[in-house]
């Protein structure tokens, strides 16, 4: 699932290919939206909501998507070739004269009142990379918990928009604490540190796709220090870095950790098989 650094940089580059440009091309292809024409409307602006992106129209519409595990969104000039999937993956079509912005594989998309916006994004904890970004109540909502495990708690959007799961298991390192530990458990100043990192990280993350939580000017083929990386040496204490979930999970719900660095407890053994995922969905 995309972290909120890319929905950040995707929602700029649609932004700037489409606000102030009027709509001479509209074509929303899932059934609900079937119906629907934007086209002679102005797009105002592309906002970013945590991992939300919200396009705004005249007429005070808004159309809603959410990236999750698979969905993106192309921004191709008049004759270039629309690379971002076959036909049948298209979701979304939004022209304009200089610009079309196709989505590809968009499990979410829906049109509504930008007045109604709150009920697809209200519930969503401060932004990282948003202007309502407000650390003391990010920590608030994170230690509101005390038994949740630290993995989980980050992942929880109604805590801090933004963290997904290459953030959660790179914060956790540079924390040097257990995924699992319970967030009650963190000295007192850590929360506060932690979330100021994931927002300097984000911040610094955002004009780019190729995520580093690893020091400016550190090996190029080292941009981070577990994610990805189970069976490795940690780039710190040489140890193994562990990874936990089976072989068939997507990536969003792996977690990847060093035992010789992370202080706190190993995950839990498996037990029967669950219907849901604690974590709430984005």
């Amino acid at each position: 699932m995309p972290e909120g650094d890319t929905v950040w940089l995707t929602a700029r580059r649609l932004h700037e290919a489409l606000a102030g440009r009027v709509l001479t091309r509209s074509d929303l292809r899932v059934p609900r939206l079937a119906t629907v024409d934007l086209t002679g409307r102005a797009v105002l602006d592309v906002t970013p909501r945590g991992k939300h992106l919200l396009t705004r129209v005249d007429g005070g519409l808004t159309l809603h998507s959410h990236l999750r595990m698979d969905g993106s969104w192309q921004v191709y000039a008049p004759d270039e070739r629309w690379r971002g999937g076959p036909a049948h993956q298209i979701r979304a079509i939004l022209g304009t004269e200089a610009h079309t912005a196709v989505g590809y594989r968009l499990p979410v998309l829906d049109l509504l009142r930008t007045a109604d916006e709150a009920t697809v994004v209200g519930h969503l904890g401060p932004d990282l990379l948003g202007p309502d970004w407000d650390l003391d109540e990010a920590v608030r909502r994170l230690c509101a918990d005390p038994a949740r495990p630290l993995g989980e708690a980050l992942l929880d959007q109604r805590n801090a928009a933004g963290i997904g799961n290459v953030y959660k298991c790179e914060l956790a390192f540079l924390a040097r604490v257990s995924p699992w530990l319970p967030v009650g458990d963190l000295p007192q100043d850590v929360p506060a540190r932690l979330l100021a990192t994931a927002h300097r990280l984000l911040d610094v993350n955002k004009d780019r796709f190729e995520r580093r939580t690893t020091p400016p000017g550190s090996r190029p083929d080292r941009p981070l220090y577990v994610y990805g990386r189970g069976g490795r040496p940690c780039y710190r204490c040489g140890a193994r870095v562990r990874r936990h979930g089976a072989q068939d999970l997507p990536d969003d719900r792996i977690t990847y950790w060093c035992p010789g660095c992370q202080a706190g407890p190993d995950p839990a053994p498996p037990g029967p098989p669950r219907g849901r995922d604690p974590v709430p969905a984005p």
